[in-house]
């Protein structure tokens, strides 16, 4: 910079020498030089700050101090204050970095738990998967999801909610699951007709129930019970429980969308306007 004196150490370093040999910015030495922190002991005779050894000293002190985390007031005591119990305070900071640390671990692997989830779907092992969802649970499905799905927004938050779900909170999914599918069954068998409250009733708990893995729209809705009637494996799943259940389910689903303005017909996998 024009106008700036060449120094050496004997000499005493300018700000902008000191900055990078401490990593600490220009604006911070002068906010600690205006604070009475640190103050260059010499000028130049163009009023420049020059920092002394035992100026880069109580800087280097200052910086240590800041990385552990004390605040500039617990520094000037430590610094000034002969009456300051320095171990004592030193101790009480190592405390709150090992809490810190602790934190971060556990935000670590957190983020573990929905790495694995986003690439896994289900955080229960082969064991697991079959106990809570029964022995006619196929351990791919996931995985096979994840390869049709794995892009959309519902799969991050299936994966989300996933990643915090313990073994338990997977029974009690599976569970309402059971009984949905159950109640379904019965109410065909009781001849419970497309758009009669007992049916647009069953919809809003099928998704209430399907709330558990990410939101479901009405849309989303008409596309599941299409693609239960249509695939083969879900069709198979619900007749399974009464031949023809899938096809009657999807009746109910249409009936209520069109309740709602939605045609059928049209309806995408998207969230509702």
């Amino acid at each position: 910079m024009s106008g700036m004196p060449d120094t050496t150490d004997a000499e005493g370093l300018t700000v902008g020498q000191v900055s990078a040999r401490l990593d600490v910015t220009v604006r911070a030495l002068h906010h600690w030089d205006e604070i009475g922190l640190a103050r260059p002991s010499l000028r130049t005779p163009a009023g420049y700050r020059l920092y002394t050894a035992p100026d880069l000293e109580r800087l280097h002190r200052i910086v240590v101090y800041r990385e552990l985390g004390l605040g500039l007031d617990k520094i000037r005591a430590v610094l000034d204050d002969s009456a300051t119990d320095v171990p004592a305070a030193l101790r009480a900071q190592r405390a709150q970095i090992i809490a810190r640390i602790d934190r971060l671990r556990q935000l670590a692997a957190g983020l573990d738990r929905m790495i694995d989830a986003h690439e896994h779907g289900l955080l229960l092992t082969i064991e697991q998967q079959a106990a809570i969802f029964g022995p006619g649970w196929n351990p791919d499905g996931p995985v096979q999801a994840r390869q049709r799905y794995g892009d959309t927004t519902q799969w991050r938050q299936y994966a989300e909610r996933s990643a915090s779900r313990t073994p338990e909170e997977w029974q009690a999914v599976a569970d309402d699951v059971a009984r949905l599918e159950r109640a379904l069954g019965e109410a065909m068998d009781a001849g419970v007709t497309p758009g009669s409250p007992e049916a647009n009733h069953l919809v809003e708990r099928h998704r209430e129930v399907f709330a558990s893995y990410f939101p479901l729209s009405r849309q989303m809705q008409v596309c599941l019970g299409r693609m239960y009637e249509e695939d083969p494996g879900f069709a198979a799943h619900y007749d399974a429980i009464r031949p023809g259940l899938a096809t009657w389910f999807r009746h109910l689903v249409d009936a209520a969308a069109r309740a709602h303005g939605i045609d059928p017909a049209t309806a995408t996998w998207e969230e509702d306007r």
